[in-house]
């Protein structure tokens, strides 16, 4: 990948942001979540992607809709999914929402398919979470088949049989980019690679570093199978503001409290100051100043020969100002300066 093919995007996961008023309603942070895919394409931003999410404070549970939203309001930036919960999803109703999407964009549309590491959706849909890796493969056969095949026969265990449906409207003969997003496990980069599928690294804490490993484990996979080299992502949360105090300050205020309900939740660590600078120095946190956060994303493209580098944005609460300053920043500022770095030090990829 060159320097000049490195692409930059936002993931937003629909969180309830802040203003001089107070906090914003659903409806309203729902509006801001289109501006800012707005803004996003204002600064040459790549990518604008959109989670899915079923608790308090998010408002990303039907991604699909506020990607029609955006790309109404939009005309070049690519508009994608940071997840999309296949596991819960039926493959069909998904195909037909993103091939919608893909028309409605003019060609822009684009997903990450994933397990789900908040399972909120499970109980939702009535899905059991002893079915959690069964659901997902069986899942994702599916849908890739609806992609890559004109007409699909098929049966599985999750859902009724079709005999030789063809769906309507139809995507792009191959389908449209689908990545495979992975938390940590091998056999989802496996996985990924026996599906000839760019992945996607959700990286939210430690060393970033330690993912080499799975990006060649892919690789190779890859290769023994006889695909062609897939891009390589990687999506971590951060801001940028004008200058690294500013940015450290801000971003602690409302990290803090959502990492410690995690802790509480999931047994994460404990959001400590001296942790939290780690994360910050070496870790998966992108905070600081235009300069800090494109010197780290250029090491991390380089360490693990990224294509493509996603920000989350948005934490809850935080206030849109912040929100919007680093939108500006990162495509003004940051995606240049990676840019004009990887020029000099180019990846492997």
């Amino acid at each position: 990948m060159t320097a000049q093919g490195f692409e930059l995007g936002l993931n937003s996961f629909g969180e309830v942001a802040t203003d001089d008023r107070g906090t914003l309603s659903d409806a309203e942070t729902v509006r801001l979540i289109v501006e800012e895919a707005e803004l996003a394409e204002s600064v040459g931003l790549d990518v604008f992607s959109v989670g899915e999410h079923y608790r308090r404070g998010h408002n990303d549970s039907a991604t699909p809709v506020l990607l029609a939203a955006i790309a109404t309001a939009t005309e070049r930036i690519r508009l994608g999914t940071s997840v999309t919960v296949l596991s819960t999803n039926d493959p069909v109703r998904l195909y037909h929402e993103f091939s919608t999407l893909d028309a409605v964009s003019n060609g822009r549309a684009q997903l990450v398919l994933g397990r789900a590491s908040a399972t909120d959706s499970f109980p939702l849909f009535g899905y059991n979470l002893a079915d959690y890796d069964e659901l997902f493969e069986e899942k994702l056969d599916l849908f890739m088949r609806l992609q890559r095949e004109e007409t699909v026969t098929w049966s599985g265990r999750f859902r009724p049989p079709l005999v030789e449906q063809q769906l309507h409207p139809r995507m792009p003969p191959g389908g449209i980019p689908t990545w495979i997003g992975v938390g940590g496990s091998p056999n989802s980069v496996v996985r990924a690679a026996r599906y000839d599928l760019p992945l996607m690294l959700a990286i939210i804490g430690g060393r970033p570093q330690r993912f080499a490993g799975h990006v060649e484990l892919y690789h190779r996979t890859l290769e023994q199978l006889g695909h062609p080299e897939r891009p390589v992502a990687q999506h971590s949360l951060g801001m940028v503001a004008e200058t690294d105090e500013e940015a450290l300050e801000t971003w602690w205020k409302y990290w803090q409290p959502l990492v410690a309900q995690l802790a509480e939740e999931r047994g994460f660590y404990k959001p400590t100051r001296e942790r939290y600078l780690q994360e910050v120095d070496s870790g998966a946190l992108f905070v600081g100043s235009p300069e800090t956060v494109a010197r780290k994303i250029a090491t991390m493209a380089r360490d693990l020969r990224l294509s493509r580098f996603d920000l989350k944005y948005d934490v809850l609460n935080l206030p849109r100002e912040a929100r919007a300053r680093t939108i500006e920043l990162l495509g003004r500022e940051v995606a240049p300066r990676v840019k004009q770095l990887l020029t000099k030090e180019p990846t492997h990829v």
